[in-house]
């Protein structure tokens, strides 16, 4: 019996919102478990910071906002010049604009759907082409697409309808591509996580609601960014092969039964 493979070696993974939290831990996951990274962010200081810690010939950066599609595209290119190719992405960059429904300025309900559900499909169809051409070639690939959903966009959210409406998109997305390039074994699942401990959590972790949310958190904590890049992993590897178009929830069971 052959031993499964849950390396990364020989990945070439463009991973986005890479300068800090779960995209930094996720990069560093990647190139920990033998692959390569192309890094992706608006902050070209902290970029240049993680490279440096990961090294050069593992990690090649793309500053910019994931809401421009040259981005994306500029990211698949600087993959194939720094490795020849890449077959996995990890749609993770992320940002938050809170309001009520009722308050809801227009640039925050657009700057959100810009970033997470536009941004991921983006990066997805760059991504796609560039494999869809070799596949197309005769190249034997195994691509891997793994898009960052959230809770808020299955059980809904208060105060974050853009958000919620964003990351509920982006599970019909990987769905449709599942569908769309099975056939040239390019895998697209999406994983969800509950409450981490970054930034962007901050105000959840809080005093006013910590306690309302880990009530509901069977494991009874918040996770860890590296912990729940794990996870991410294993579906960018080949021990995931016959894996696609699923969900996973990675968020101390807050789901359970959903």
């Amino acid at each position: 019996m052959q031993t499964p493979d849950f390396s990364l070696t020989n990945k070439q993974v463009i991973v986005t919102g890479a300068a800090q939290g779960i995209g930094k831990a996720l990069a560093s996951t990647v190139v920990a478990m033998g692959g390569k990274v192309v890094a992706v962010d608006i902050n070209a200081d902290a970029l240049g910071l993680l490279r440096a810690e990961l090294g050069e010939a593992q990690c090649v950066t793309v500053t910019g906002s994931v809401s421009d599609p040259a981005v994306a595209q500029a990211a698949v290119d600087a993959g194939v010049a720094a490795f020849g190719g890449v077959n996995g992405l990890v749609n993770n960059a992320g940002v938050t604009r809170t309001a009520m429904i009722d308050k809801m300025s227009l640039d925050a309900w657009q700057t959100v759907i810009d970033v997470h559900l536009s941004g991921s499909f983006y990066f997805l169809q760059a991504l796609g082409r560039h494999l869809l051409a070799r596949a197309k070639a005769g190249e034997k690939i195994a691509g891997s697409i793994v898009n960052i959903s959230s809770d808020a966009g299955r059980r809904g959210t208060i105060g974050q309808i853009n958000y919620g409406t964003a990351k509920a998109g982006v599970l019909g997305m990987t769905m449709c591509a599942a569908r769309e390039w099975a056939k040239f074994n390019i895998r697209c699942n999406t994983v969800g996580f509950g409450v981490v401990e970054t930034p962007m959590t901050e105000t959840i972790r809080g005093e006013k609601f910590a306690e309302t949310y880990l009530s509901q958190i069977p494991l009874g904590r918040w996770g860890e960014t590296e912990e729940v890049a794990r996870p991410v992993c294993f579906l960018l590897s080949d021990a995931a092969s016959y894996v696609t178009g699923q969900h996973l929830s990675v968020n101390g069971g807050y789901t359970i039964g959903l």
